[in-house]
């Protein structure tokens, strides 16, 4: 193997930014959704709900959970036009992301709702609190900080699949690297740099996660 030489990568530096603030907004974005819709799901089925809900929204749950992201991007981008649903392929990125990771968040969110002993909503009810007023209050303050460390965790996952949408033709990090690659015949080089890409920003959220552990910890003593 030759002597690694990073310096022709100088020149692809503003393309990488560029693609690196793109896997940021798509990452940031599908993670926001997603978080979004795990409560919306992971409440519902933690409470008593009507029972065709709670059926679609298992069969959801469990349909992103047995199949693999990539074919669920497939089916987003490349099926629903089938249906006459069209969308752009970032857009398509996002939802895919979206879904699949809410799918594992929103278990996460009920767990966290049913490990808040029960006696607390008793207490609440005797002071005077409605359903809605002591989940707001009371039950929902908790389980967050019980599930805020899985949640960090999957918005870390999510920065990593976010390599994923490359085969919608998004210009993400993972695409580009692609692109140079084809331009260069340098593999080492370049995957090692986009691995370095993808460290420095799941890192990142690391460093954020245990911070706010930290202050977690500080505010329960």
């Amino acid at each position: 193997m030759d002597k690694l030489d990073f310096r022709f990568l100088i020149e692809y530096i503003p393309s990488l930014v560029s693609a690196a603030k793109i896997t940021l907004k798509i990452g940031v974005l599908s993670f926001l959704i997603a978080l979004f819709i795990s409560v919306l799901v992971g409440t519902l089925r933690a409470y008593r709900t009507p029972k065709l809900i709670k059926i679609v929204l298992s069969v959801y749950v469990e349909v992103f959970r047995g199949t693999p992201l990539l074919i669920q991007l497939f089916f987003i981008y490349y099926g629903l036009p089938s249906f006459g649903i069209m969308m752009e392929p970032i857009t398509a990125g996002i939802l895919g992301l979206s879904l699949n990771c809410a799918s594992y968040m929103s278990e996460v969110v009920r767990s966290s709702i049913m490990a808040i002993d029960s006696g607390q909503l008793e207490a609440a009810y005797t002071l005077g609190y409605s359903k809605l007023k002591a989940f707001i209050y009371i039950i929902s303050p908790q389980a967050f900080r019980i599930a805020l460390p899985t949640f960090m965790n999957y918005f870390s996952t999510i920065i990593k699949e976010t390599s994923l949408v490359s085969i919608l033709s998004i210009a993400e990090i993972t695409r580009v690297g692609n692109q140079i690659y084809a331009r260069t015949l340098s593999p080492f080089e370049i995957y090692i740099s986009i691995g370095a890409i993808y460290f420095i920003m799941t890192y990142s959220i690391v460093l954020a996660s245990k911070a706010i552990e930290r202050r977690n910890k500080r505010w329960q003593m």
